[in-house]
């Protein structure tokens, strides 16, 4: 005998019922009328020229049935209802834990937290709540703002391509300096994770910056921001590579990716990779209304464990909480609250940080044998206030931004700078990644290196596929460019730039099964790839592959199969990785320029 349900309940009430059937019967006349009035509508409708005979389901701009959108301001019996919005469904809470596996007492000897400029013993807490969603939400601004893009790293691409020959088309080059150290080091060009950003500002922004006229007064303009190793940032029309405004010398080498502000602010952070003879490498805030350093931080901080104080990793900024994350190689994650303070009418700007805290750990490798690396070279992902970042000790690191402690961490075997890149599959977090081989560590001749799908929650390897690579010192073998994760109609595979194998010169790109890792094609080069692989999108959804090596050539590749579609050889060493706005690629290599080339 089922339970009996009584919550809730009403007792009988006549007048109730007697309510309820007048209501009913007022909404029979109503759905009458609508009935005979839609189908006058449609008679009338039915008169009318029209693109289909059937109803389009998304109405186009400017209202659903071909009628002008009235002038502000004017009178209409009966106003054309706006589109409903389509919301992207709320996430399920993202709750990471560890297992036995993932324990981070099996990896960290000991973590530290400071607030302030105090270090904190117990009970840290942000009660902001740091939180970024979706890949799609991160950005106001229409361009590729940071190292792969968004909070997940998983395009460099913005907007699609209309690709119809396949092939590499016009092109137009900017040429850079090199840059000398104190200990002589030279760089020259653009380095290792070194990749431009482009954006389309709004003409309003555009005003109040320090542009020259024309690009003020274009239309529209969008706009390359590229850090590089001569210690300059420039700033380049897309199409023809004309600077549109003068470059600005900060005199310190930059090797990775700079971040612009996800919220349309004119800012840009970006962090050296080398000290320099203007002192010690450290991060930059910068307005791009003047050029002013509006915030300097980073430099020999006492707080760090490793002395090495550079920063290849591409910072990420939550707009609601006006925080700046910033992983450095000295092994501190930096959360900073920027107060920031925008005007555009007055075309002011200024940060005034308001809270700056710091964690920092050490690792059972380091600590007991000094040659595993404290710090984070890549650049890490951040999911519902949750950061993933790999180190350059063997370690991915889950860690909780609102509470600075950690959920869970992997053991990744080796030197790793390839930036992870998250995927949501079935509702599901999951970590694609893979590390290098760094000479001296693991081996002397070769070494596995691993490519994983790692369970988000809990960092448990879902599966593994391996790759055996060479090594040489300082130049190491193994993934050092990032994963791309395929959409549309490669959205079953993933890209994967193995350096060093089958040779020790050679390289390869792998497509993955995002499944089963299993692989599906390879392509070998006979010198390899530090590049991170872009994937380009058409309008049909069929995607293709940007590859670049260190051979001075850049492939376009049919994602789906691996053919090479057409090559192009720059003249110089390319380490850096391309960003893609529309039918335009921008990338640059060591020996010196900047290429934009058109896909056709």
């Amino acid at each position: 005998m089922g339970t009996r349900q009584t919550r809730g309940r009403r007792r009988y009430n006549p007048g109730h019922v007697k309510i309820v059937v007048q209501y009913s019967i007022a909404a029979l006349l109503v759905v009458v009328l609508c009935i005979v009035v839609g189908k006058n509508i449609a008679l009338n409708r039915a008169d009318k020229p029209g693109p289909t005979d059937e109803p389009t389901v998304t109405a186009p701009v400017g209202g659903g049935d071909g009628q002008e959108t009235p002038e502000p301001g004017g009178e209409t019996e009966s106003p054309a209802p706006e589109e409903t919005p389509v919301s992207t469904p709320e996430p399920e809470p993202f709750e990471p834990h560890s297992v036995d596996s993932t324990a981070s007492g099996n990896y960290l000897q000991e973590t530290g937290i400071m607030l302030d400029g105090e270090m904190v013993t117990e009970g840290y807490e942000d009660d902001t709540g740091i939180y970024f969603g979706y890949p799609e939400e991160y950005s106001a601004l229409p361009g590729v703002i940071t190292f792969r893009g968004n909070n997940f790293r998983d395009s460099a691409a913005y907007g699609t391509a209309n690709i119809t020959q396949k092939q590499f088309g016009k092109s137009w080059t900017a040429t850079t300096g090199s840059l000398t150290a104190p200990d002589g080091a030279f760089w020259s060009g653009n380095g290792w994770t070194g990749q431009p950003l482009i954006v389309e500002w709004p003409k309003e922004t555009r005003q109040i910056m320090n542009m020259y006229d024309w690009a003020k007064q274009a239309e529209t303009l969008v706009e390359v921001v590229y850090p590089t190793m001569d210690g300059y940032i420039y700033f380049l029309e897309l199409e023809t590579g004309k600077p549109t405004r003068d470059s600005l010398n900060l005199g310190f080498t930059f090797k990775g990716t700079g971040t612009l502000d996800p919220r349309g602010y004119p800012l840009l952070y970006v962090g050296s990779g080398y000290n320099s003879y203007n002192g010690t490498s450290h991060v930059f805030v910068v307005s791009l209304i003047d050029f002013s350093i509006l915030y300097e931080f980073g430099a020999a901080d006492g707080f760090a464990l490793r002395g090495w104080p550079m920063y290849d990793s591409a910072p990420l900024i939550d707009a609601e909480t006006d925080k700046l994350i910033y992983c450095g190689e000295s092994g501190v994650i930096y959360i900073i609250t920027l107060g920031t303070q925008y005007d555009e009418e007055a075309g002011t700007i200024s940060v005034n940080p308001t809270r700056a805290a710091k964690w920092r750990y050490k690792s059972i490798r380091y600590a007991s044998t000094g040659q595993y690396w404290l710090g984070f070279e890549a650049s890490p992902v951040i999911w519902q206030g949750h950061l993933i970042c790999p180190d350059n000790g063997g370690h991915l690191i889950c860690l909780d931004l609102d509470t600075l402690t950690v959920d869970w961490v992997q053991d990744t075997l080796d030197d790793t700078n390839c930036t992870p890149v998250l995927e949501i599959e079935d509702g599901h977090p999951y970590i694609y990644a893979s590390t290098s081989f760094h000479l001296g560590w693991r081996s002397y001749n070769t070494a596995t290196v691993p490519v994983w799908k790692i369970d988000a929650v809990t960092g448990e390897i879902v599966w593994q596929t391996d790759y055996e690579c060479y090594s040489v010192a300082e130049l190491s073998g193994g993934t050092q460019g990032s994963i791309a994760v395929g959409k549309e109609n490669v959205s079953d595979l993933i890209y994967v730039p193995i350096a060093r194998t089958p040779t020790a010169s050679g390289g390869k790109l792998v497509a993955l099964d995002k499944e089963t890792g299993e692989q599906v094609w390879e392509f070998v080069t006979q010198v390899y790839s530090w590049s991170t692989p872009t994937l380009v999108y058409d309008q049909n959804g069929d995607a293709y592959v940007l590859y670049c090596t260190t051979g001075h050539y850049i492939y376009l590749l049919d994602a789906r199969t691996g053919e090479m579609l057409d090559s192009e050889n720059l003249g110089g060493l390319i380490e850096a990785s391309p960003a893609v706005y529309g039918n335009w690629l921008v990338v640059g290599h060591r020996s010196g320029t900047i290429y934009g080339i058109e896909l056709t």
